[in-house]
């Protein structure tokens, strides 16, 4: 475990992954190169092992780093920000119990071609993204008592009704921007209860009243993974291929009191 400005960082990694760096200088968060078929991560965050209504992050903060990466086009996913880790992923790692739920974000988001990851068909899917979403703390009893039944969510007919339900629970608000990631950025998030600014450079990029409901964790990842949930029910989800290795630097990472 290592803290930086006061935030209890640990390491998360898979297939490979690597962080370098220590608590006071530049972190590089890395993936090697590999084939499609195996899941490769390298993670910070600041949650594992703890309980949703115990992780640390409640409004009004202020998150702010820079960053950069290895390459423009990097396959998967990678980015930085504050979500409640809705899928459950501690269940499969063998930490305090968490079920899956509805999702609660607000980050920057950086997602290859591959991956379509918004419920809203006017919002953009994949690209340069200043993301929020905000649902209910716990899942609507009609989505609970589905749930026995999700592994059916695959049929496409019954997936593509099930996007459509959950638009009525799910807010979200997505911005795209386009600039060169493999050049330093400064990136900030400040976080309100009734509001979400993303800064950029430090200049407003967007600014939405689509805020998510804490406590929320901080992570900061790079992976090989993709997932897609098209407008006609298709659900695509896998790894991909890196012919070299990937890479994210951060630094001046920083959270406080907005």
């Amino acid at each position: 475990m290592a803290t930086s400005n006061g935030i209890n960082l640990q390491e998360n990694v898979q297939g490979g992954g690597r962080v370098q760096g220590s608590e006071s200088t530049l972190r590089q968060l890395e993936i090697p190169s590999g084939s499609a078929g195996s899941y490769r991560l390298a993670q910070l965050d600041d949650y594992h092992g703890l309980a949703r209504s115990a992780f640390p992050w409640s409004a009004p903060i202020i998150l702010s780093l820079a960053a950069r990466a290895s390459t423009r086009n990097m396959p998967g996913t990678w980015g930085f920000g504050l979500w409640n880790d809705p899928f459950g992923m501690a269940v499969l790692q063998g930490s305090n119990m968490r079920l899956p739920t509805l999702p609660n974000a607000a980050w920057f988001f950086f997602a290859s071609d591959s991956n379509y990851l918004s419920l809203r068909d006017d919002l953009p899917a994949n690209g340069q993204l200043a993301a929020t979403f905000n649902s209910p703390s716990q899942l609507p009893i009609n989505l609970m008592l589905g749930l026995p039944l999700f592994s059916l969510v695959f049929l496409q007919p019954i997936a593509r009704r099930l996007r459509r339900r959950l638009k009525q629970y799910v807010q979200q608000d997505t911005a795209a921007f386009d600039l060169d990631p493999t050049e330093w950025h400064t990136y900030e998030i400040e976080w309100r209860q009734e509001r979400v600014v993303f800064m950029l450079d430090g200049q407003v990029l967007q600014e939405t009243k689509v805020a998510p409901r804490g406590p929320l964790g901080l992570v900061i990842w790079v992976d090989n993974q993709y997932a897609s949930w098209l407008p006609d029910g298709r659900i695509g989800y896998g790894t991909l291929a890196n012919r070299e290795s990937a890479w994210l630097q951060i630094d001046g990472l920083k959270l406080s009191l907005a």
